[in-house]
C-alpha cells in the first residue's frame, strides 16, 4: 500500500504562520482602539426661554473619571449638579460601558452664552469637550423644547361666549391634548376677576388635530364675572411630563428619558357687561339665570294666631344655592318667620335644580281674606331682560280665636258629697272663743307687687309700639335686613363646618367657608354674594382703609378655598383649626364700617 507523505513544506508553513500573526496584531489594534476612553458635553437643547432649564450630560465611553470635573463658572449661568447613571453594552461579541453625568444649567438673564471646554483625567489620560452654545430668549418667547412639548401636549382654553353679563354662569372647557405624555397636576385657571366653580373631569377620548391622533382630556368647569369691562379670562397652565426631544427608545419602543413641562393655553377676552338700570323690579336682590316659581299653602282655613306653611319652589339653571327671597318684607299683617331651604340639583356643578322654601306665617288678625301674592324676580341673559315671576294670592279663611280662660275645678269632699240632713237650730249661739286670729295686713295700694302689676299693661302697650317700630324699620330698609339674613346665615354656616370637620368632610368644609366669606362681604359692600371673589379685597377694602393684617387673613382664606379644589383631602384637625380663624375673620368684617 503506497502511503502519501501530508507534511507541509516548511516555506508553506512559514507563510501561515505570518498570516496568524498579522490578523492578531490587526485585532489587538483594532480592540485596542475600540475600547479607548472617550468624552464628551452635550446640550439637550441650545435655544430656551428665560425660566426654562437645559440639561448639560458629560458621557464618558469605555472609562471612568479619575475625579469629577470642575464645573465652568459662566456670568448669569447656574449649573447644578443632579446625578449619575451608568450603562453597560455588549453588541456583536464586544463590550462597552458609559457612565453619565447630569446636570441642570438655568439662565437668569437673557442672552448669548457659551459654556467653555470642560477638561477631565480618565484612567490617567486628559480628554477636553467641546465648548457649547446656548441661546437664551426673554420670558414668553416659545423655545424649541416647549415647541417639540406643543407637539406632544398643548392646552386650550374654551367658552361658550365671550361677551357675559355681570353675575351671568359662563360655562368654560379646558381641553388638554396630548400624544405622549404624564398628568402630573390638574389644570389652574387665572381667574382674577371671576369666580370659578367646581372642576369635573370627563373621559378621555381620541380626535385628529392637523393629521396627527391626539388623545382628549377635557376638564368642564364655570366662571361668573364679578366686575364690568373688558376681562382676561386665563391662561390656564398644567404641569406634564413630555419626553425629551432627542430621548433614546427602550427595547419596548417607549422613550426612556423624560421633561416637565409647564403647558400653557392661550387667554380669552371677556367682555363683561353692567345689569340694566332701567326697568329694574322692586323685589330684585342680584338673581342671574333661568328660573320658574311654583307655591302653594299647608292650608287655607286657619284661626287667627296659627301658622300657615307656604311651599315655593324656584327651579331653573344659575347660581341656585344664592338665591333669596324679598316679597315676604312687606307682608305687614302677617308674623313671618326666616324660611327653611333646601336645594337639590341635577349637575356636578349645582347650577340646574331646584331650591324648596319653607315659609312660616302667621296671620294676626281675622279681618285678612287671602296670602298676597309671591313674586320672584331675575336678570335672564338669554332675554336681556328682567323677568318677573307671580304666584297669584291664595285665598284663606281667618276665624276669630274663641278660646276662653279656663274654669277652675271645684272638688268636693266627702263629706259634702254625703246628702246628711242638718238640724234645724233656730238659735245660733255666740262664739265663745275666737279661734285663731288672722294678721291684719295694709291694704293693696299700699303693697309694692300690686302697684307694679298695674304697670304690666303699660308696659306690654310700649313693647308692643317697639315691635311694630321694629317691622316699620326692618321694611324700609333693605341693606338692614340682609345683615340680620346673613347673620344668621353666619351662625348656621359655623355650626356645619364644625360638623364637616368632625365628619372629615373637605370639600364641603371648604365650600361653606367660601360662601360664608361671599355672603359676609356682600353684605359689607353691598353686593351679591355671587359676585365676590379675592379680587374685591384690593378694588374695595383696601382704597376703604381697611388694616394691612386683615387683608391678609382674608387673602389666605380665599387662598386656601381655592387650593382645596385640587389638594388632597385633609385631616379633621386641620380642618377644625380652620375654624377659629373664619369665626375672627367673619366677626373682623361685622365690625368693618362701610
Amino acid at each position: 500500500m503506497r502511503m502519501i507523505d501530508r507534511r507541509r513544506s516548511p516555506r508553506r508553513s512559514c507563510w501561515f504562520l505570518a498570516l496568524l500573526f498579522g490578523l492578531g496584531v490587526g485585532y489587538c489594534a483594532a480592540v485596542s482602539d475600540a475600547s479607548a476612553a472617550t468624552f464628551s458635553a452635550t446640550l439637550d437643547r441650545n435655544t430656551l426661554s428665560l425660566g426654562e432649564s437645559a440639561v448639560l450630560t458629560l458621557t464618558y465611553n469605555d472609562g471612568t473619571p479619575d475625579e469629577l470635573p470642575a464645573l465652568p463658572t459662566v456670568a448669569n449661568l447656574t449649573i447644578r449638579r443632579t446625578g449619575q447613571r451608568s450603562q453597560f453594552n455588549f453588541v456583536n461579541g464586544r463590550s462597552s460601558t458609559q457612565v453619565i453625568h447630569e446636570h441642570v444649567v438655568t439662565p437668569t438673564q437673557a442672552g448669548d452664552y457659551t459654556i467653555p471646554t470642560i477638561s477631565v483625567s480618565v484612567e490617567g489620560k486628559i480628554l477636553s469637550s467641546q465648548p457649547l452654545a446656548l441661546k437664551v430668549a426673554p420670558s414668553g418667547t416659545a423655545s424649541p423644547a416647549a415647541e417639540g412639548a406643543g407637539r406632544n401636549a398643548f392646552l386650550k382654553l374654551v367658552a361658550d361666549k365671550n361677551q357675559v353679563y355681570l353675575g351671568e354662569v359662563l360655562p368654560v372647557q379646558i381641553q388638554l391634548y396630548a400624544r405622549q405624555g404624564r398628568l402630573k397636576q390638574s389644570p389652574q385657571l387665572n381667574q382674577e376677576g371671576f369666580t370659578v366653580g367646581k372642576l369635573v373631569q370627563d373621559q378621555q377620548r381620541t380626535t385628529v388635530v392637523g393629521n396627527q391622533y391626539y388623545n382628549m382630556l377635557t376638564y368642564r368647569t364655570y366662571v361668573i364675572a364679578a366686575k364690568t369691562g373688558r376681562l382676561t379670562l386665563g391662561p390656564v397652565t398644567m404641569p406634564f411630563v413630555v419626553p425629551h426631544p432627542n430621548s433614546r427608545l427602550t427595547i419596548f419602543g417607549e422613550p426612556a428619558e423624560w421633561m416637565d413641562v409647564i403647558l400653557t393655553s392661550e387667554p380669552l377676552t371677556i367682555d363683561v357687561l353692567p345689569l340694566p338700570t332701567d326697568k329694574v323690579p322692586p323685589d330684585f336682590i342680584g338673581a342671574v339665570g333661568s328660573y320658574t316659581l311654583k307655591a302653594g299653602a299647608s292650608t287655607n282655613t286657619v284661626v287667627a294666631g296659627d301658622p300657615i306653611t307656604l311651599t315655593i319652589q324656584i327651579a331653573g339653571s344659575g347660581p341656585i344655592e344664592s338665591l333669596a327671597l324679598s316679597s315676604f318684607n312687606n307682608w305687614r299683617e302677617f308674623k313671618v318667620y326666616p324660611p327653611i331651604t333646601k336645594v337639590e340639583t341635577t349637575d356636578p356643578f349645582g347650577l340646574q335644580g331646584v331650591k324648596n322654601f319653607e315659609q312660616v306665617v302667621i296671620p294676626e288678625n281675622a279681618e285678612i281674606k287671602q296670602i298676597p301674592a309671591i313674586t320672584f324676580s331675575f336678570f335672564d341673559p338669554a332675554r336681556k331682560a328682567y323677568q318677573t315671576l307671580t304666584h297669584p294670592a291664595i285665598p284663606i279663611t281667618v276665624r276669630a280665636s274663641t278660646a276662653a280662660p279656663a274654669r277652675p275645678t271645684v272638688l268636693a269632699n266627702a263629706s259634702q258629697q254625703q246628702s246628711e240632713a242638718k238640724p234645724e237650730t233656730d238659735i245660733v249661739h255666740i262664739k265663745m272663743r275666737p279661734g285663731l286670729l288672722g294678721e291684719i295686713r295694709p291694704p293693696l295700694i299700699q303693697q309694692t307687687w300690686f302697684v307694679v302689676l298695674q304697670g304690666a299693661p303699660l308696659l306690654a302697650w310700649l313693647a308692643a309700639v317697639a315691635w311694630r317700630k321694629r317691622n316699620e324699620t326692618l321694611a324700609n330698609n333693605p341693606r338692614l335686613r340682609r345683615r340680620r339674613l346673613v347673620a344668621q346665615v353666619i351662625a348656621s354656616g359655623l355650626a356645619d363646618l364644625r360638623r364637616f370637620a368632625a365628619a372629615n368632610g373637605s370639600e364641603e368644609f371648604f365650600a361653606t367657608v367660601f360662601r360664608l366669606m361671599q355672603e359676609q362681604l356682600g353684605e359689607r359692600l353691598d353686593m351679591p354674594a355671587s359676585a365676590i371673589t379675592e379680587a374685591v379685597l384690593e378694588e374695595r377694602l383696601r382704597p376703604r382703609g381697611v388694616a394691612e393684617e386683615m387683608l391678609k387673613s382674608l387673602h389666605e382664606l380665599f387662598q386656601v378655598c381655592n387650593q382645596a379644589r385640587y389638594a388632597p383631602q385633609r385631616s379633621s384637625e386641620e380642618l377644625a383649626s380652620l375654624v377659629p380663624r373664619v369665626e375672627r375673620a367673619l366677626a373682623s368684617l361685622r365690625r368693618l364700617k362701610c
